[in-house]
């Protein structure tokens, strides 16, 4: 067993990989070259301000990730990125992004601690719209993220500048959780998680076209939802089409029995035209898809992995919203 590598037992085993994003408030992406270690922010690079200020944050369990991030020029660069990525409340379609080029790493500390405190500076600040695809590369936490993640990133680096994606950054990323998916990855600023990545999915995900029903596959759920509620949302995706992509969505759990085997849940969004729709469903757990395996190479004993399925989807309500003359107009 010492030589399972825990991506290959999950796809053989027939995974299904939905509902497995991580919900996160916050997203910060430093720059910092590899090599990094098991714990990331245990690297030779990271400073002790930013390690203690990381290390304050986890124990107030404030509702943000903190990563490492790199790219192939990141070793020759004479200053250091540094994402904040912060989603909003209500209906949205994903996260917004704050950016600031610092002159070194050492002062990545500093400016985190202020937009904490609601005190960020505007210097620096770098708003333009790009999209920030994340692949997890972090091989010393987990191997099949060395031997799946890091040759994806080179591919994908190369594909991106082939399709002449000017707005598009692919970075080499630490730890984001599902090491049995690798390669993984998460899509910024929507926040969408990917996993089993191949070439053709790629291509399909940055470019909005093809056979959708193929995210089936590669789609692990958007962040902004709980993980209960993101294989609802797949079957959204597959009703609506890359339409969906342009929508602003929020989800909730209704209710829920007491074991979690019966849930009822709701997504809720908004067209570009401005129209509001609402669906709810039944989810159940799925004991035939329920898998037990190790979550990691590294784990020492199997975790269960309860699956759910929609057993049925309605259409809760209907909001149409003219802007011109304010007639709202409701159905069921």
């Amino acid at each position: 067993m010492d030589n399972l590598f825990c991506s290959d037992n999950s796809r053989e085993l027939g995974e299904d990989i939905i509902g497995s994003a991580a919900n996160y408030q916050t997203y910060i992406l430093i720059e910092c070259p590899p090599p990094w270690a098991s714990e990331a922010f245990n690297s030779k690079w990271v400073p002790s301000n930013l390690k203690a200020l990381v290390e304050e944050v986890r124990k107030a369990r404030l509702p943000i990730k903190f990563l490492l991030i790199a790219n192939s020029f990141s070793h020759k660069v004479s200053q250091t990125t540094l994402l904040i990525y912060q989603r909003k409340e209500g209906l949205g379609s994903g996260y917004v992004k704050q950016e600031f080029s610092l002159p070194n790493i050492e002062d990545v500390a500093t400016i985190i601690r202020k937009w904490l405190w609601g005190k960020l500076p505007i210097f620096g600040v770098e708003n333009h719209l790009t999209r920030d695809i994340l692949v997890c590369a972090h091989g010393s936490h987990d191997r099949c993220c060395a031997r799946y993640g890091t040759p994806f990133y080179f591919y994908a680096s190369s594909m991106i500048s082939d399709l002449q994606f000017d707005n598009v950054r692919i970075w080499k990323s630490t730890h984001f959780g599902g090491h049995r998916f690798a390669p993984t990855a998460i899509d910024l600023p929507e926040g969408r998680y990917y996993g089993r990545f191949e070439q053709d999915a790629l291509k399909m995900i940055l470019m909005r076209s093809g056979d959708i029903t193929s995210l089936n596959e590669v789609y692990r759920g958007w962040g902004i939802l709980p993980p209960q509620i993101q294989v609802l949302e797949r079957e959204l995706i597959f009703r609506y089409g890359w339409d969906w992509f342009n929508y602003k969505v929020a989800g909730r759990i209704v209710e829920e029995s007491q074991d979690k085997g019966n849930i009822l849940a709701e997504i809720t969004f908004e067209k570009p035209d401005g129209s509001f729709y609402c669906h709810r469903a039944q989810l159940v757990k799925d004991n035939a898809k329920t898998v037990e395996l190790k979550s990691s190479c590294g784990a020492t004993k199997e975790s269960v992995f309860a699956k759910y399925t929609v057993t049925s989807l309605w259409k809760a309500s209907e909001k149409v919203v003219s802007l011109q003359n304010r007639i709202y107009a409701t159905g069921t």
